[in-house]
């Protein structure tokens, strides 16, 4: 019995340490992984929504609340006077969770530009919605009451021939992303001016 106790003691004493300094790497490493994130997988997705912009969506970048979601809000102030917002969502696609940066024109409530950021989708076929311009412009230009799922689904977006998934995933992330939108417009606004 005595022995039980002391196993007890000393998983309880190891468990407690390790997770010690679990906690203190981790608090350690946040803003550097933060910074790592934004600089390799969301900036580049907001280059090519935002080509051209006359400010630093990065640098303005603000948090905004709405009921049990906080979302991080890109803002872009277009080369032609017009004002628009990014913001990430995400499906789930077969290998797992998709990221998908979304652009919408804060004038015409439209589709301003998609960019895949994130996924652990197949190499060669699912990981094609980050890097096939042909699929993720499909989304540019349309109104925010477009159906934004596939064909097949009855949708407005041509599926990628032999990742029907990962299409999916992407499609109801900007599907996903209409509705966030819609939610919280008014406070995007508010925060913009």
């Amino acid at each position: 019995m005595r022995e039980m106790i002391n196993m007890i003691v000393v998983l309880t004493v190891l468990t407690t340490i390790s997770g010690g300094l679990l906690a203190a790497v981790k608090s350690k490493t946040e803003v550097q992984i933060e910074n790592q994130v934004l600089k390799f997988q969301k900036a580049p997705a907001i280059k090519g929504i935002f080509p051209e912009t006359t400010n630093d969506p990065l640098a303005e970048r603000f948090n905004v609340k709405g009921e049990n979601l906080e979302l991080q809000v890109f803002p872009g102030k277009l080369s032609d006077g017009s004002k628009a917002v990014a913001f990430e969502t995400s499906g789930t696609g077969f290998g797992g969770s998709i990221g998908l940066m979304v652009g919408i024109s804060l004038e015409t409530d439209t589709i301003v530009g998609v960019r895949v950021t994130t996924h652990s989708e197949t190499p060669g076929i699912g990981s094609r919605a980050k890097d096939n311009l042909s699929f993720v412009t499909q989304f540019a230009g349309k109104g925010l009451d477009t159906n934004f799922s596939v064909k097949a689904d009855g949708g407005a977006i041509d599926a990628m021939s032999g990742a029907t998934v990962t299409s999916k995933a992407v499609s109801v992330a900007a599907n996903q992303a209409k509705e966030i939108y819609r939610t919280l417009k008014p406070e995007i606004v508010k925060q913009m001016n």
